[in-house]
């Protein structure tokens, strides 16, 4: 009888591991070799990053180009699944090349942790305390990383808040830490827990959790651009573009996937880079929902020209150095094509990716259909899960286009129709 409950799966080997699950699944030989050839990534490597490893899974890493942001010219890695999207980015920056480009700016890379105080019976004066206690409480944190204050981060301020729960009033202590160039997970967390029993000390409470905050409103990324009106297609355009914007600001439905869309670009670079694509995108749709009404996180405006200008700002916990960014091969390889030196710069270029990104999905919604640029990608995707191999995968492709029937059942028919032929 097969059942899921094993004991001691991490302790087995990968070949071990593999054949059990083999035998649940009822996998072919092919089926389990294809979950042994994880490409750039060993299976040994792979085993150190994660638990209970029996495989990897490769993702498409793309190129999109034509970037130019602060005056300087960027290759963009992005993995990815999904069609249309690498093309969607470099046309995007095609068009902000019209008036310059793409620019940027953001703040310290500083991450919020939080330490959450239960069991207070003076909340308010144990905000207090909390704040009073600020330098003994940073100089403690900053005892667990003395490398990170070496390079001028760590611990910089204490803030403290009340809020109220369905469990009672709770005091919530936070500890804004410089990251530098890393994400700033495990740092952050190393110090809240170190802090923890001070805390206690100093609130008469009870501390519960000590976590880092995956909302970074202290580590903002920006971009900015102007596009020529011709660059779009005119000024009809424009103003299509911005209704598109005007809807999404109105209706959160409509947000949603405008901020999909901006997310397409930012996760594809963020995974290419093994950061953390969870923390991310967690992040920004809090951030779009921070004052109560969930909003576009990009805004589209007419300058008195007549020419499309857009911005976007969002919370960017990336980082450069830790984790699985210095671990993975092909990780390492995408940041050296990209060419940045720090968090703060890998931040920026993901902002102004998004803002490409959102312009691109914009146009294409205002002008001619979102389903028009992703047709011939999907029809291909089809083509080649009908059997289709070599030239035939486009002849298909294109016949299918031609008569808008993208569908599984008519490129087997296609397929059959040009195989009768030779």
């Amino acid at each position: 009888m097969r059942t899921s409950k094993i004991s001691g799966f991490y302790k087995l080997s990968i070949d071990e591991r593999l054949r059990i699950v083999k035998e649940f699944a009822g996998l072919t030989e092919e089926e389990t070799r294809l979950l042994k050839s994880t490409g750039s990534l060993s299976l040994e490597l792979a085993d150190r990053m994660i638990e209970n490893v029996v495989g990897a899974i490769p993702i498409p890493m793309g190129i999109a180009v034509n970037f130019l942001i602060n005056g300087n010219d960027y290759l963009i890695p992005m993995a990815i699944e999904e069609t249309s999207v690498v093309a969607a980015a470099s046309y995007g920056a095609k068009m902000t090349r019209s008036k310059g480009g793409i620019f940027t700016s953001s703040t310290d890379p500083i991450m919020i942790g939080q330490i959450q105080v239960t069991n207070v019976k003076d909340p308010h004066r144990a905000k207090m305390a909390i704040l009073e206690a600020r330098d003994e409480i940073l100089e403690k944190a900053n005892e667990q990383d003395p490398m990170l204050v070496s390079v001028g981060g760590g611990a910089k301020d204490v803030r403290a808040k009340v809020i109220s729960t369905n469990r009672g009033p709770m005091v919530i202590a936070e500890l804004l830490v410089d990251c530098r160039d890393a994400m700033g997970a495990n740092a952050v967390n190393t110090m809240a827990e170190a802090v923890a029993p001070m805390i206690e000390r100093v609130t008469n409470g009870r501390v519960v959790l000590r976590i880092i905050s995956n909302l970074a409103t202290e580590r903002l990324a920006r971009a900015w651009t102007v596009v020529d009106k011709e660059a779009v297609g005119g000024e009809e355009v424009v103003d299509g573009i911005l209704d598109a914007y005007a809807f999404a600001a109105a209706d959160p439905y409509r947000a949603a996937t405008h901020n999909k869309g901006i997310l397409n670009g930012i996760i594809g670079v963020v995974i290419a880079t093994c950061n953390d694509h969870r923390a991310v995108e967690a992040g920004a749709h809090a951030y779009a929902a921070r004052t109560g009404h969930y909003s576009p996180l990009s805004v589209w405006e007419k300058n008195e020209d007549g020419d499309l200008v857009g911005s976007i700002e969002l919370p960017m916990a990336v980082g450069i150095i830790g984790g699985a960014t210095k671990v993975h091969p092909v990780a390492k390889v995408a940041l050296k094509i990209l060419g940045v030196k720090t968090a703060k710069e890998l931040s920026e270029v993901l902002a102004a990716v998004g803002l490409a990104q959102n312009l691109a999905a914009l146009r294409a919604l205002a002008h001619e259909g979102i389903q028009r640029g992703h047709m011939s990608l999907h029809a291909r995707n089809i083509a080649i899960m009908a059997g289709a191999t070599g030239n035939l995968v486009d002849i298909i492709a294109e016949r299918m286009v031609e008569e808008r029937k993208i569908r599984m059942d008519r490129a087997k028919e296609l397929i059959e129709e040009y195989q009768g032929k030779t």
